[in-house]
């Protein structure tokens, strides 16, 4: 019902998110992070937001991905409906993937970030969906955008898609959040959302307010 991706930039020490979906609302349900465990997302033919939580809090606790997801899973009775990806701020990443999710399904692990999906139209599209954020030149925000645009390029979710988000987190800026909810053209819609939130007056706001890096960051006219 979904493809995402996770990604490390180390050029800026930012990790950070983007998924679509061919139902409402994708970025409540789907992607979560933290500066303490990394990135994670949670879908499938019934999510668990909690799998989403969980994972990210055993990752700053120290445990691996793989490990993270298999002591998320592994008591799960309800595993096979779901799909979870994981990518700790340090070393590889992670992804399950019940088989009770409609296909097609599909994975991939690569140098800094993973991938998943599922009800695709082909196991091309998460294919795409990292090559093209490996292959997109601009910032880190504007290469998981391309690889989302890739990934629908390449088939999308079989249904066509309804809903769109973005989380990149950095311990040098405030957290960037965007979500499309609902629309015809949800890609085109965060990446005009995106533009405005990257821009003018509200970027220069934004690049103010506190981050880890600088908690006590103030506003200046």
């Amino acid at each position: 019902m979904t493809f995402s991706l996770l990604a490390r930039d180390p050029e800026t020490g930012a990790i950070g998110g983007a998924a679509a979906t061919g139902s409402l609302c994708v970025g409540g349900w789907v992607l979560r992070g933290n500066l303490a465990g990394g990135m994670s997302a949670s879908q499938g033919m019934a999510p668990s937001s909690f799998w989403g939580e969980v994972v990210l809090d055993l990752m700053a606790a120290g445990a691996s991905a793989q490990k993270a997801i298999e002591v998320v899973t592994g008591p799960d009775a309800g595993r096979a409906q779901r799909q979870l990806a994981a990518l700790p701020l340090v070393g590889a990443g992670a992804v399950f993937t019940g088989a009770e999710n409609t296909p097609e399904r599909a994975e991939r692990l690569f140098e800094g970030g993973v991938a998943a999906g599922n009800m695709l139209a082909g196991p091309e599209v998460v294919e795409a969906l990292v090559d093209g954020f490996l292959k997109a030149s601009g910032s880190f925000p504007e290469r998981l955008l391309a690889g989302l645009r890739a990934a629908d390029s390449a088939g999308s979710d079989s249904r066509g898609l309804m809903s769109a988000a973005l989380l990149v987190l950095s311990p040098s800026h405030a957290p960037l959040t965007l979500r499309i909810d609902h629309a015809d053209d949800p890609l085109a819609a965060l990446e005009a959302l995106h533009r405005r939130a990257t821009t003018g007056d509200y970027a220069d706001w934004a690049r103010q307010v506190p981050c880890l890096d600088d908690p006590e960051r103030t506003y200046e006219n």
